[in-house]
């Protein structure tokens, strides 16, 4: 199975691709489209600023291309708030496969939400095995609502989307690599996905 792990200077792209190593596949790290295109299994990463990743996308044509693939394509993190129509971080426009809007967390919670939260109202075949309420490793100071595609919800002030999906597409605000073996799980789970 060829995994391809985007590489575009804004993603956390080594954890993931050891997480995927000790699950016994061999990912490769790319941003060359045509490489991509063919790839059976695509996870899209991303820490940092919203605007600079997307500048970052842009600059290598990814922003084109990222909507139209047709394979599972996992994001996580900033990866899956990319894929949202748009993020008050920056003000800046997403990929817009995700029908939602990403917002800040209100004044009244300290941000970024950093460390273990619960996930619930699994609601995927990426969740199999996986119980309700189980704990994932969050860093972020910005949430996508609730909505149509939402598969998961955690609470940290207020209920906010943790997993999406639409399609073959599939976005988590935790960090499956960081969250141990029940994180490893949901990444096997995806790689396991027909679509």
């Amino acid at each position: 199975m060829k995994i391809v792990i985007i590489d575009y200077g804004a993603g956390n792209t080594k954890s993931v691709q050891f997480a995927c190593n000790r699950l016994g596949f061999n990912p490769v790290l790319s941003n060359n489209i045509e490489l991509i295109q063919a790839a059976d299994k695509v996870i899209f990463p991303g820490v940092g600023h919203a605007n600079s990743a997307m500048e970052m996308l842009k600059n290598s044509g990814l922003d084109e291309l990222i909507p139209t693939l047709k394979q599972p394509v996992l994001g996580i993190c900033l990866g899956m708030q990319l894929l949202c129509n748009a993020t008050e971080e920056g003000n800046t426009k997403g990929l817009g496969v995700f029908d939602v809007d990403v917002k800040r967390f209100p004044d009244t919670v300290k941000v970024p939400q950093m460390g273990w939260n619960t996930i619930f109202n699994l609601k995927s075949n990426l969740f199999m095995d996986i119980k309700n309420d189980v704990y994932m490793y969050l860093v972020h100071s910005y949430y996508a609502e609730i909505c149509e595609h939402t598969i998961a919800q955690t609470n940290y002030g207020i209920a906010y989307s943790s997993a999406l999906k639409k399609d073959n597409f599939y976005g988590v605000q935790f960090h499956p690599e960081k969250s141990s073996t029940e994180g490893a799980q949901i990444l096997a789970n995806f790689l396991k996905l027909d679509i």
